[in-house]
Formats: structure tokens, sequence, C-alpha cells
């Protein structure tokens, strides 16, 4: 680790910075009200544990941008191999919560190793396309070694099961492949024979799915067929979204998180708590905080003197944009419950850390286009 060189600091891109500690404070602030309790009129344990997270995520991020983003490339493949490592060891000694084992406790703490493969991924796909830079595209033939890179953690994620997560990297995968420059002819064939294999799959697989899963997908199509039973989170959540409204029903004033119609208030459907307290407005203003956050990732992507630098803040970038996109639209009804949160909004240590430290390379890379 080395100390700051004073010229860096003097090219901190402050703005991306504010902009994520902006996202940060309103998510702690609605995790305050989705979890405060009414009858003791105390803020819960989970508020505070949630400020303790966002403290050693600055941390974390402080230290990160200490480290010459650089360096990630020799270790890029030993940090793929232990998020994988740590991904087959939750079968083995995980802990079960929400119906699956996604866990690993730690003592003090539990660690959510996909989470960490998020970041991992993105730092091996990286690392590989920078290596393979003298190509100016890609054909399928030539990706079988970053599809597999997806694949192993993608097969280990759904055994948990933890389709959210699952399809995230998949997401994240796809959007790092085009801009590493696949040719079109190939996108074609890729887009086609994806379909036909998520269809077959989709077939193969609907046996093998938690009978929840499977409500999940049956209720996105038709969530009024079963309003108290598979029905019951998606229709609860458009109430709370809708009863909003354009300015909101105020602080710690919404009654669908208040009265307990919402599951999951607090990570999966925070969303819904913010847009009944804010509504319409407050949501305009946080979706406006998440597409300055990402277009500032885009901008540092642009700026970037080398191509494992871009493509490392690229896929930092995709990882906040699919996340928020999806979790948003899963509130709202237009995607199916798969279980993703909020970055750096809702509850949960893992990925507040992980989140955080993903800025930080982005920051990390902004800064250090100077010394080139």
């Amino acid at each position: 680790m080395e100390r700051i060189d004073r010229r860096l600091a003097q090219h901190v891109d402050w703005a991306l910075a504010l902009l994520a500690v902006l996202v940060v404070a309103l998510g702690s602030t609605t995790v305050y009200s989705a979890t405060f309790s009414q009858a003791d009129g105390q803020p819960s344990p989970l508020f505070y544990r949630q400020l303790a997270w966002a403290g050693l995520g600055v941390g974390g991020m402080v230290v990160t941008l200490c480290f010459d983003y650089r360096k990630l490339e020799r270790y890029a493949y030993l940090l793929y191999g232990a998020a994988v490592a740590l991904l087959a060891m939750v079968p083995i000694v995980g802990i079960i919560g929400g119906g699956s084992r996604r866990w690993i406790h730690l003592g003090v703490f539990a660690l959510q190793p996909s989470e960490l493969m998020k970041l991992s991924l993105v730092i091996v796909l990286a690392h590989f396309f920078q290596t393979e830079g003298t190509r100016e595209t890609y054909r399928l033939r030539d990706l079988a070694v970053p599809t597999v890179l997806y694949s192993v953690p993608a097969v280990l994620i759904l055994a948990q099961p933890d389709l959210g997560s699952a399809l995230l990297l998949g997401f994240v995968f796809a959007s790092m492949v085009v801009v590493a420059g696949i040719r079109l002819r190939s996108l074609l064939y890729l887009v086609v024979v994806g379909s036909i294999a998520v269809f077959v799959a989709g077939n193969a697989l609907w046996g093998h799915l938690k009978p929840y899963q499977q409500k999940r997908i049956v209720t996105f199509l038709n969530p009024e067929a079963d309003p108290l039973g598979s029905g019951y989170h998606i229709i609860q959540s458009e109430i709370a979204v809708g009863s909003g409204k354009v300015w909101g029903k105020g602080f710690l004033k919404g009654t669908q998180n208040k009265l307990n119609f919402l599951p999951e208030q607090h990570t999966d459907f925070i969303f819904s708590v913010y847009a009944e307290e804010w509504g319409f407005g407050g949501c305009v203003v946080l979706m406006l905080l998440y597409l300055a956050l990402v277009w500032r990732g885009l901008e540092v992507v642009a700026r970037a003197k080398e191509r494992f630098g871009a493509l490392l803040a690229f896929g930092v970038t995709a990882i906040v944009f699919w996340q928020a996109f999806i979790n948003m639209a899963m509130a709202m009804g237009m995607v199916p419950v798969v279980g993703i949160t909020l970055p750096l909004f809702s509850y949960g240590g893992s990925s507040m850390m992980t989140l955080l430290i993903g800025l930080a390379l982005l920051l990390n890379v902004s800064m250090r286009r100077f010394m080139f």
C-alpha cells in the first residue's frame, strides 16, 4: 500500500464521491424508517448496523484509493479463485436466511460471497480483455474463457438458490462483452442462441426451482390471480408506490410499511418504503442521483488512459446500473421478484462494503489517469 500522492489527491472526483454519499444517506434514512419500532419509539439495531457498515465502507474506500488499481491485474485470478472458493463453501458451512443458504457466518458478521463475486468477476473479465487487447472484435469462440469465468459462479449462486444475483452477474458479463468489442454478427448469434438456451433451460430447470421461485415467475404475469398468496408481495409493493402520489405521506408515515404489509421492507422492497414516504418527487430525485452516478462512471470510462482501467470502471458502473434498474422495476411490478437489493440503499453489510469499494476503484481509475 502506498500513501496517496498530493497530486493524486488533487484529482479525486469529489462529485462522484458526493453522489455516493447522498445515496447512502438517503438509504440509511429509509432503513431507519423501514425498521423503526412504533411500539418502542426506538430505532432498530439494523439502522445502527447499517451506519457501521457505511463507515467501514468509507474506510475501505480510503484504503482502496491508496493502491494503484493496475496492480489488481496480477491478482485478478487469485481474487476470482478466492471468491469462487467462498461460494463453494456456502452449501457446506453456510447459514440459511429467507429460505436460501447464502451467507457464511464469521463470528461478528455474516458474509455473502455472491456480493464479493460481482466485483471479482469484473476484475477478472477486465484482466482477460486487457490481455486480449490486440483484438478489435471478438467472435463467439474467442469468448469461451470469459463464458466459463461467468458460468462457474453463476451455477454456484443458482444452487443457493439466488436467482437475482445470478441474473445480475449475467447482465454485467453481457455488458462487458459488448463494450470489449464483440462482432455484430456474433452478438446476433449470441442473442438468438441465448434466447433458445434460456427457453430450453427454463423448461428443464422449472421442476428444480423452489416452489416460491415458481410462484414468483407465475405471479409476475398475473399477480391478481392469487392476491393473498403468491401475488401478495407485488400487489402490496405497487400499492405502496402508488399511495405516495406526488409528494408522499412523509417520513415515518408510510402506512404500508408501518402496518407491515410490505415484505422485506428494509432490503428487496426498500424502494417501496421510500416511494410511499416521498412520493413521485422523491423517486425522481433518487433516480436522478443514480443516473448521475452512472453517468459519472461512464465519464471515468471515457477518460481512462488504458484498457484495463476502462473495463474495470465500466464493470463497476454496470453493477450499479443493473442492480438499481432491476430493483426499482421489481418494486413497481415491471419485472419478476428476483431478490435484488437497491445498491448503496438497502440494508446489507456485504453489499454496502463491496459497492463502496467498487466505487473507490472508479475514483482510483479517475484520479490516476493523470499519472500516465
